[in-house]
C-alpha cells in the first residue's frame, strides 16, 4: 500500500511539473486542436491572438455561407464605421486593416475555399496560420522529471522534423499554373504529393531529401503539393493516392508507377522520361554527320565521359538548351571513340566539354574538369549558343539576335543576308561568315550581329521590307539589309548598295561598302531611311501536323500506361472489342444490303442496246398502295414529301401505267416524291378512297361510289400536312391551261368547252347520282372502229364518253401546277385507318 501511494504521489508531481513547464515555454493545447484530438474547441471559432484579430467571418459579422453580395454590403458598412478619417478611436486603423484584409480573402474564391477547408491560405497566412509543430523539439517535458532521479533517460520528442521540407517546398494550384508549368519548358520538375499524418510520406522523407540534394544542383525543380488542400491540382494530374511522384517536362506530367519509392528506382524513372535522342551517343562512324548537321541552326556540343550511362546533369543541360544546341556523348573507354579523343586532344582522365559552330575541326569553347558541374556547362553553352552566322528561323531567335533598343546612340544593328535554301547560295553565306569572324568585326560583336534568312520561308517578313521602301531592290537575293529594332514589331532599316558579292574584286568592294555603312550607322546619329511594321517570324522548327498527331498519340499512350492498371484493362478491352464488333457488324450488314440493292437494280434496270452493250436504264419505282405499305407511303412521310397514286384495275393497268410512267418520268430524281397505284378491285382500297373523299368534303354526306368512274384518278397525298389533291379527266383542273391551238384534237377541245360550262363537282371524284355501278363514263373500245356504222360525227358520237387513252392526257400539266401550288387542296383532320387492318 505504501509503495502504491508513493507511485501515485510521483505521478501527481510529474503532471504538475509537466503543466508548469508547458506554460513556462508558452505551449497552449488550444493552439493544436488537430494534434491533441480536438482540444480547445472549434478550430474556426477560437482566437489565437495573432494575424488580423480572429476569424474573417466574425470580423465582417456575417455567416459562413454568406454570398458575395452580403460580403460587399457588410464591408461597406464596416469600412464607413471604422475608417480612420471618420473614426478617431485608437483602434480604428488596425480594425480598418482587419476589415479590408478579411474582405479581400472572402472575395477571392480560391483563397476562401482553401480557408474554409484548412483554416489558412498561403497567400494570406495570418488567417488560421498553421503552426509549426516542430517547436515541440525545443523542450522535453519529461526531462526535468526523470533528471531529478539522476538518470540520463530522455523521451526526445521530434515531431515535425520530417514534414518541414514538404512544407517549405509546397506549392499551390495557382503557382503551379503560373510558375512551374512555364519553367518546365527549360527546367525538369519533380513533384511529390503528400498529406498530413501520412505514414508512407514520413517514411520516404529521407529519400526525398536526398533527391533534392542530388537534383537541385543540376537544375531540377523540386516541389511538393498537399493533396488534401490542392484537390483540383491532384485531380488534374491524376493523383489518386499519397505519396505520389510526378515528373513534369514542358508541362506534361509523367507518373511514377513503381509500388515503392527508392533512390535507384526514382533516378531510373527520371532518366527514362527524357527524350530518347536528347543526348546522342557518338562514335567514329557518326561524328562527321553529327558535327556537319549545323544547317538546322543549332550548335554542336560534345561531352566526353568515362561512365557507361549518360549522367543526369548532361540530360538536364540538354533539356535546357535543346532548342539551340545538339549534345553528343562520347564514352572514352570504348575502342570506337579513341580516334575522336585523339583528334581533339582530349585527356581520358577528366571529363571534357567541346562546343562547335560551323567548323567541325576547331571547337570555339572547351572545358576539362574531373567532374563537370552544371553551372559551368550552362555558362559555356549559353555563351556560344548561336552559330557564327545564324539563321533567322523563328521569332525567339530574332529576339535574341536582334534585341529592341530605342536609343539611337546605343542602337544595335542586325546585318541580314537574304538567300534561298539552295546550295548555290552557300558561297554568299560563307563569305559573310568569314567577314563576321574577322578580328576587327569581332570587337563590334556586342552591337552588330550577322545573320541570314531563307526568303521563301520568311515571306511575310520580306514583304514588309520590300513594300515599305520605294528604293528597295527588285531582286533581293544576295542582298544585305541592315536592321535596327526600335520596338518589338517596328524596325528601321537600310539596304546595302551594290548587293553582296562572294568572289573576285567585287567581293572586296562589298566588304568595304559594308564596313563603311556599319561604321557610319554606329558612330553617327544619322537616321535610317526606311521604317516598317513586321509580324511574327515563321517558326521553321515547328512540327508539322503529322508529327504533332504522332506526338499527341505518344502522350496519350504514356498517360494510359501511367494511369491504367491491370484491373482496368479487362473492362476497357471488353468495351473496345464490343464497340469494334458492333461497328464491324454494321459495316458488313450495310455492305451486304448494298450488294443486294445493286444486284436487284442491275437485274431490273439494264438493257442491251443495238451494239450488244449492256447499259443501265434509269427506272421509276411504282409501289402498290395497300395495307402493308400505307403507313410508309402516307402516314409516315417526312415534311416536304408527297406520294402520287393512280387508281386503276387489273384490266386498265396495262394501258394506264405506261402513260402514268411517262408523265412522272421527269420527276424520277426528285427524292421527295413517291409513286404508286391503287387497285380499285380490292374492297379495302375502295373503302379507304371513299373515307378520304368524305373527309375532304365541306359537309359529310353519303356517297355512292362507282368504281369504274374512279379509273384514271390520280391522288397527290401530303402525309405531313394532311391534305390531298385530285386529278381526273372530268376535273376542271385537268383541262385548265391546255393549249387552244389548231393542232389540238377535237376531243380535247370538246372537253374544254364542256368543262368550262359544266358545274358538276362530283363526277371527277368518282361518285354521282347514278346508282348503277355497271354503267361507266369510260369506254374501253376503239373509238374509230365503233363509229364506222354510225352517221354521227366522231366528236358528237363520243361527246359524253372518255376513252382510257384520254384519262391521263392532261396529267403532265396538272403535275406542273401541283408543284407550283395552284391546284385545289382538300384538307382533312387525320388520315383514316386502312380498312380491315
Amino acid at each position: 500500500m505504501m509503495r502504491s501511494g508513493v507511485l501515485v504521489a510521483l505521478l501527481v508531481v510529474a503532471c504538475m511539473v509537466v503543466m508548469t513547464q508547458a506554460q513556462y515555454h508558452g505551449w497552449n493545447p488550444t493552439h493544436y486542436p488537430n494534434l491533441l484530438g480536438g482540444w480547445g474547441g472549434n478550430f474556426y471559432n477560437h482566437n489565437p491572438g495573432f494575424g488580423y484579430g480572429g476569424y474573417p467571418y466574425e470580423i465582417l459579422h456575417i455567416k459562413r455561407n454568406a454570398d458575395t453580395t452580403t460580403v460587399k454590403k457588410a464591408f461597406k458598412q464596416l469600412a464607413k464605421e471604422w475608417h480612420p478619417d471618420k473614426n478617431q478611436s485608437p483602434e480604428a486603423e488596425a480594425k480598418f486593416i482587419e476589415i479590408n484584409e478579411a474582405y479581400k480573402l472572402l472575395m477571392d474564391p480560391e483563397r476562401r475555399r482553401l480557408f474554409d477547408s484548412t483554416g489558412h491560405t498561403d497567400e494570406q497566412p495570418n488567417f488560421r496560420k498553421q503552426h509549426d509543430y516542430s517547436s515541440f523539439r525545443r523542450f522535453d517535458p519529461f526531462d526535468d522529471i526523470f533528471s531529478t532521479f539522476g538518470g540520463n533517460f530522455r523521451f526526445n520528442f521530434k515531431y515535425g522534423e520530417g514534414t518541414n521540407i514538404y512544407k517549405k517546398q509546397s506549392i499551390t494550384f495557382k503557382s503551379f499554373q503560373n510558375s512551374v508549368v512555364p519553367l518546365s519548358k527549360k527546367q525538369p520538375y519533380l513533384i511529390l504529393f503528400y498529406s498530413d499524418w501520412c505514414i508512407a510520406c514520413a517514411q520516404i522523407e529521407p529519400i526525398w531529401r536526398r533527391l533534392c540534394e542530388e537534383l537541385e544542383p543540376i537544375n531540377f525543380g523540386m516541389a511538393t503539393v498537399h493533396a488534401g488542400r490542392e484537390v483540383e491540382l491532384a485531380k488534374r494530374l491524376g493523383v489518386k493516392t499519397v505519396p505520389y511522384l510526378i515528373m513534369l517536362l514542358d508541362g506534361h506530367p509523367y507518373h511514377y508507377t513503381q509500388p515503392s519509392v527508392s533512390m535507384v528506382s526514382s533516378l531510373d524513372f527520371i532518366r527514362s522520361k527524357f527524350p530518347h535522342k536528347l543526348v546522342q551517343r557518338i562514335t567514329e562512324e557518326d561524328l562527321d554527320s553529327f558535327l556537319g548537321g549545323w544547317m538546322d541552326n543549332r550548335v554542336r556540343v560534345l561531352l566526353f565521359g568515362r561512365l557507361d550511362i549518360i549522367r543526369l546533369r548532361y540530360l538536364s543541360v540538354g533539356w535546357e538548351f535543346r532548342e539551340r544546341a545538339v549534345i553528343g556523348y562520347v564514352q572514352m573507354d570504348r575502342s570506337d571513340t579513341d580516334s575522336i579523343r585523339v583528334r581533339y586532344s582530349v585527356s581520358s582522365k577528366v571529363d571534357t566539354l567541346l562546343v562547335f559552330h560551323e567548323d567541325p575541326y576547331t571547337p570555339v569553347a572547351s572545358v576539362a574538369m574531373t567532374d563537370l558541374p552544371y553551372p559551368t556547362m550552362k555558362d559555356i553553352i549559353d555563351g556560344n549558343k548561336f552559330l557564327v552566322l545564324p539563321r533567322l528561323s523563328s521569332q525567339s531567335v530574332f529576339d535574341a539576335l536582334c534585341p529592341v533598343e530605342s536609343m539611337r546612340a546605343r542602337r544595335r544593328l542586325c546585318v541580314v543576308l537574304v538567300t534561298q535554301d539552295d546550295p548555290a547560295h552557300d558561297p554568299s553565306r560563307a563569305a559573310l561568315r568569314d567577314y563576321a569572324t574577322a578580328t576587327d568585326q569581332a570587337r563590334e560583336r556586342e552591337r552588330v550581329r550577322y545573320t541570314y534568312l531563307f526568303r521563301e520561308k520568311q515571306v511575310d517578313f520580306m514583304n514588309a521590307l520590300t513594300a515599305a521602301a520605294s528604293g528597295s531592290p527588285v531582286e533581293t537575293n544576295h542582298r544585305i539589309v541592315i536592321l535596327w529594332r526600335t520596338e518589338r514589331h517596328t524596325l528601321k532599316y537600310e539596304w546595302l548598295e551594290g548587293g553582296w558579292e562572294a568572289e573576285g574584286e567585287k567581293h572586296n568592294t562589298s566588304r568595304e561598302n559594308l564596313r563603311a555603312t556599319i561604321t557610319r550607322l554606329l558612330h553617327s546619329n544619322q537616321p535610317m531611311p526606311y521604317e516598317t511594321v513586321i509580324q511574327e517570324l515563321f517558326d521553321e522548327h515547328a512540327q508539322g501536323i503529322v508529327w504533332r498527331i504522332i506526338s499527341k498519340l505518344v502522350s496519350v499512350q504514356d498517360f494510359l500506361r501511367d494511369n491504367v492498371n491491370q484491373d482496368d484493362i479487362v473492362p476497357a478491352v471488353s468495351i473496345m472489342v464490343t464497340v469494334i464488333f458492333i461497328v464491324a457488324g454494321g459495316y458488313v450488314m450495310s455492305y451486304l444490303v448494298k450488294l443486294e440493292e445493286e444486284r436487284v437494280s442491275s437485274a431490273s434496270s439494264t438493257f442491251v442496246d443495238s451494239s450488244g452493250r449492256v447499259k443501265i436504264a434509269p427506272q421509276l419505282r411504282v409501289h402498290e398502295l395497300r395495307g402493308e405499305s400505307y403507313n410508309g407511303m402516307v402516314r409516315l412521310l417526312k415534311p416536304g414529301c408527297r406520294t402520287i397514286v393512280v387508281l386503276c384495275d387489273s384490266e386498265s393497268k396495262s394501258k394506264l401505267m405506261p402513260k402514268f410512267h411517262k408523265a412522272c418520268w421527269p420527276y424520277r430524281k426528285n427524292k421527295t416524291l413517291m409513286f404508286g397505284f391503287l387497285n380499285i378491285e380490292r374492297a379495302s382500297g375502295m373503302e379507304w378512297y371513299k373515307r378520304i373523299l368524305v373527309l375532304g368534303l365541306p359537309e359529310p354526306r353519303d356517297l355512292n361510289i362507282n368504281p369504274k368512274n374512279t379509273i384514271g384518278t390520280v391522288i397527290a397525298l401530303n402525309g405531313h400536312r394532311k391534305y390531298y389533291c385530285l386529278y381526273h379527266a372530268k376535273h376542271p383542273e385537268a383541262v385548265f391551261g391546255l393549249p387552244t391551238n389548231p393542232g389540238a384534237t377535237a376531243e380535247t377541245e370538246g372537253l374544254r368547252r364542256r368543262h368550262t360550262k359544266s358545274s358538276i363537282t362530283g363526277d371527277f371524284m368518282g361518285f354521282s347520282d347514278n346508282e348503277s355501278e355497271s354503267e361507266s363514263d369510260v369506254e374501253t373500245g376503239d373509238k374509230r372502229k365503233d363509229s364506222i356504222a354510225s352517221d354521227k360525227p366522231l366528236l358528237n358520237y363520243y361527246s359524253n364518253i372518255l376513252f382510257e387513252d384520254q384519262l391521263l392526257e392532261g396529267l403532265g400539266n396538272w403535275l406542273d401546277r401541283l408543284f407550283e401550288g395552284t391546284t385545289l387542296r382538300y384538307h382533312i383532320n387525320y388520315w383514316p385507318d386502312w380498312p380491315g387492318k
